[in-house]
């Protein structure tokens, strides 16, 4: 540990850290260096004339769930979908705040020198997206906020974490079962089918011999997940602002961004754009065409 005025700091903490908490009162900050994430590209960055266009998922997601939106845009940009930590193939933490992701991002713009990009981030993605864009400015042209708002959330999710931890794995012989198990504490069938997403085939040593079997595992960090989950559902971006161009896109049946937040919204992103589309919280998902559309116009291409 060393010390630089009233901060004690972890050996690992970056130089962008230490500034951001100079003038905070006495702290002592633990702080995972950033990781590599998972990432799929798909476009020619040699004839992409505009910056990169970078997609983050929500919770419980992985950059597999911006396919129809990507392979559109790969038409006019170069489209980076990322796994955030703890999710999809990207690498395990016990330790998950909105600057460490932010970090995580910055080190992947760093890894495919890419200068400038344009950011979107659905839900869990969209704080990580506005922590990214008052964090490092300077990397982001601009940022598009998917049914997310700054304010922190009640806790919807803690019950489907550990119904998933609850579910004996090994015991399971096929996705179906795991459906099974999940019904009595997760009752709405598109979400369990969203969860069960994260069920992969992993090799195993069996308990009574040496032979390797073929069982299931989550590919999410559940138990970092569940650890994390009270910051993750905090508020971000309450004490900064944001200048450049942004654009906020709410579903109309979803209740993530009510009318105050956006007002509390314009207080910290003061050139934001707003739009609502016919939709759930999902709203890439089930609105694509329109949800592609308010995307290109707000970045002025890629129709």
């Amino acid at each position: 540990m060393t010390r630089v005025g009233n901060l004690v700091i972890h050996p690992a903490v970056l130089p962008s850290t230490i500034a951001r908490h100079l003038n905070s009162p006495h702290t002592s900050i633990f702080y995972n260096p950033p990781m590599q994430l998972h990432y799929q590209i798909l476009g020619d960055k040699t004839s992409a004339q505009t910056q990169p266009l970078i997609l983050l998922h929500g919770l419980f997601g992985s950059g597999d769930n911006w396919g129809t939106v990507a392979k559109h845009f790969s038409q006019h940009y170069q489209v980076i979908s990322v796994d955030l930590r703890n999710h999809g193939k990207s690498t395990h933490s016990d330790s998950q705040t909105y600057t460490e992701m932010a970090d995580d991002l910055l080190k992947l713009c760093d890894t495919l020198c890419l200068d400038r990009i344009h950011l979107v981030g659905h839900s869990l993605g969209g704080k990580v997206a506005m922590q990214f864009a008052t964090q490092f400015p300077d990397r982001l042209e601009k940022l598009i906020v998917v049914d997310m708002a700054i304010r922190a959330y009640p806790d919807a999710y803690t019950h489907m974490i550990d119904a998933m931890m609850a579910v004996d794995l090994s015991t399971m012989q096929s996705r179906g079962d795991v459906d099974k198990a999940l019904l009595s504490k997760i009752p709405h069938a598109m979400v369990r089918q969203f969860l069960l997403m994260n069920l992969i085939k992993s090799d195993f040593n069996h308990a009574h011999s040496d032979v390797n079997k073929t069982g299931l595992a989550w590919r999410i960090n559940l138990a970092a997940l569940r650890a994390n989950y009270p910051h993750l559902i905090q508020a971000v971006c309450e004490h900064t602002r944001y200048e450049k161009s942004s654009l906020f896109i709410r579903g109309e049946r979803s209740d993530y961004v009510q009318d105050a937040d956006i007002e509390h919204i314009k207080t910290h992103f003061i050139n934001a754009q707003f739009a609502s589309l016919p939709t759930n919280h999902w709203v890439h998902a089930e609105q694509p065409q329109a949800f592609i559309e308010v995307v290109a116009d707000f970045l002025g291409s890629g129709k």
